[in-house]
């Protein structure tokens, strides 16, 4: 059945639903078929990546901060120097 899918997919691509068809076309076929398979029925919510990774890059922050680096590290991670401060207070 997965073949027949795959080829009716290959000949009509406009046909194939948004964002699955996005999915398709930045991991394949068989992504999407992993994907469906996966979640199929539900409803899937897909956080932003700083989210996803949010208390991995939290430690990160952490690991690097060497006292009087907040500047970079905010530049490197797209965050306010407040905010990397507040991290550094709360985990230190």
């Amino acid at each position: 059945m997965k073949e027949k899918i795959r080829e009716s997919a290959m000949l009509h691509p406009t046909f194939i639903l948004p964002p699955y068809d996005e999915i398709i076309n930045l991991n394949g076929f068989e992504a999407i078929c992993a994907f469906s398979y996966a979640f199929s029925g539900s409803s899937v919510y897909v956080p932003t990546l700083r989210t996803i990774f949010k208390q991995c890059i939290e430690q990160e922050l952490c690991s690097r901060y060497n006292g009087k680096n907040i500047r970079t590290l905010a530049k490197d991670y797209g965050l306010s120097e407040r905010h990397i401060r507040n991290l550094i207070l709360q985990t230190g």
